[in-house]
């Protein structure tokens, strides 16, 4: 192998392919990421058995060839490197790399051992804006369980049907749906589980694309791939049935508070330092006016020896008075990743689910789970 590209490049490859890396694992060679020439492009690709991804970078390629190396000694080594041209040749096992006045050889491992990335052939395809999934992506992931004890909530459902996309997830104490239009139809519908950890790093990728994302699901190998402009990205598929997440929305509320969004976050977050030693309890009341003037919202903590704080923010409030608690990091965590002004909170009892919905768009709804208290 016998090929030259730009520091910039490979450098941002590497960052790519890095995040697929294995960092535990009982095979070794999946801490490496895989260097091969493709036509006249470079290949980066590496996985963890249970996510990899793929990354193809400009390049003059003088002779084919292909190996594995450290990801993290290479990466770093690259990092460090001027923004130059950087020679890379290969002799039996060690891959040389010269940029400018630097040099270095790497001892690698024979690429026919590395784990074959997986190809997703058939299966269901389709296509969906790139800011429109990453969208969808930051409104539930979040909300997925981080435990493994219920494998199943540590992904999140995506539900193809026509020309639409479901996506949702919970944790048992939280609930994200988001709904986003497909720009080609399926023809049948199809439901599957995603691990919220791929979803995170796709996200990543989404950042810099224009370009719609082509997706692939295989059920029978039970994977999806993701197809990037210059990146593709496989996932295996979280085996099991999804709860039905539907029954668990209320379809009416007793009381409903139109708020505004950073005026409430920053109260919550507030109210979230003196929650702290309190099992992490904010309280959170709404208060009608007497018309015409608009209602208010009062939110508090309090832990026994720290002390205790109250905000009031106004809120166009519709229906009763009410009482109701919240985990302060779960309201934060969705109020975090709401792009519209203004916020619904629809409550029933102190006992029943809250609701959050951004006002002006009906495509996002996220449940909140009471917490207990003595009011």
């Amino acid at each position: 192998m016998k090929l030259s590209c730009l520091q910039e490049n490979l450098n941002k490859g590497l960052s790519i392919v890095g995040r697929a890396v294995a960092t535990r694992t009982t095979l070794p060679i999946t801490q490496n990421v895989l260097i091969q020439t493709d036509e006249s492009r470079l290949k980066l690709a590496a996985t963890n058995l249970e996510m990899a991804v793929s990354c193809w970078i400009g390049a003059k390629i003088e002779e084919e060839g292909a190996i594995t190396v450290p990801a993290r000694l290479l990466t770093e080594f690259v990092n460090l490197l001027p923004n130059d041209q950087i020679n890379i040749t290969l002799t039996k096992n060690t891959l040389k790399l010269k940029c400018a006045r630097f040099e270095t050889k790497i001892n690698g491992l024979d690429a026919q051992d590395f784990p074959p990335i997986p190809k997703v052939g058939d299966g269901a395809t389709t296509k969906i804006e790139a800011e429109a999934l990453r969208t969808g992506i930051g409104q539930v992931a979040f909300a997925a369980a981080t435990e493994e004890s219920r494998p199943v909530l540590t992904g999140v459902q995506f539900e193809f049907e026509k020309d639409k996309l479901t996506m949702a997830a919970a944790d048992g104490f939280r609930l994200g749906v988001h709904n986003t239009t497909l720009l080609s139809p399926v023809s049948s519908k199809v439901a599957i589980i995603i691990p919220a950890r791929a979803l995170n790093e796709l996200s990543r990728f989404l950042a810099d694309q224009e370009e719609p994302v082509e997706v692939t699901v295989n059920q029978q190998k039970s994977q999806v791939l993701f197809h990037l402009k210059n990146i593709e990205m496989v996932s295996q598929l979280i085996q099991g049935t999804f709860p039905n997440y539907s029954q668990l929305i209320p379809q009416s509320y007793q009381s409903r508070a139109v708020i505004d969004v950073a005026e409430f976050l920053q109260a919550i977050k507030m109210a979230s330092i003196f929650a702290r030693d309190g099992s992490g309890i904010v309280r959170v009341e709404m208060l009608p006016g007497a018309e015409p003037t608009p209602g208010k919202i009062k939110i508090s903590a309090r832990a026994e020896e720290i002390g205790e704080n109250e905000s009031e923010i106004d809120a166009l409030i519709d229906g009763e008075a009410a009482k109701i608690a919240f985990n302060a990091k779960y309201v934060s965590d969705v109020l975090g990743v709401i792009h519209q002004k203004q916020v619904a909170l629809e409550t029933t009892t102190s006992s029943s689910p809250g609701v959050i919905r951004p006002m002006g768009v009906d495509n996002y709804v996220h449940v909140v789970m009471p917490m207990f208290v003595q009011w």
